[in-house]
């Protein structure tokens, strides 16, 4: 760009200021240096704690606990107590874990048959899901009859863990303050 260029470009841009407040666009092109847009900022990378399988399980048989005392119960030597005792105390505590059981998991049969039904356990079946045993055990396709259904997670909702320690607390023990 020349000297006289500059000149012109610089009374232009002294007067646009003092009339409109603004430098032309086509002046400002010019004499701002295009620069590259910046590079985007590199990802922040957030790793989340894996939670260790045994919180998992600690906290299933903390819930079991604390709706239903199972932990109590099996801890519990039953054998000073008569049946009827024993009963009562069982339905009390089936009811309360089924139905935690039914709150945090959703359950269906591996085989949707009866058991005592017969049924031909093909090639590609799920093995991890079907235990085979007695003659021909092993070897698919295999022909048995159904002793127990199986259960399956299809759903798991539990609630998220607590932060920090306790994670492998059942029950917290109760002390009565005397005051």
């Amino acid at each position: 760009m020349s000297f006289g260029q500059r000149l012109s470009y610089a009374f232009r841009t002294f007067f646009s200021i003092l009339s409109g407040g603004s430098i032309p666009s086509d002046i400002a092109k010019e004499l701002v240096p295009q620069l590259p847009p910046p590079p985007p900022p590199p990802p922040v990378r957030i790793e989340k704690l894996r939670d260790d399988p045994g919180d998992r399980a600690v906290q299933i048989l903390a819930l079991m606990q604390r709706d239903g005392r199972l932990i109590d119960f099996l801890t519990e030597d039953i054998s000073p107590f008569s049946d009827a005792q024993i009963g009562a105390a069982v339905r009390d505590i089936h009811q309360s874990c089924k139905k935690t059981l039914e709150t945090y998991f959703t359950l269906e049969p591996v085989f949707t048959e009866k058991e005592g039904h017969s049924v031909t356990v093909e090639n590609g079946s799920d093995i991890a899901a079907i235990k085979l045993f007695g003659n021909g055990k092993g070897k698919l396709p295999a022909k048995g009859v159904i002793r127990h259904r199986g259960w399956r997670v299809t759903t798991i909702n539990l609630p998220p863990l607590p932060e920090g320690t306790g994670r492998m607390v059942l029950a917290q023990a109760e002390v009565e303050t005397q005051g």
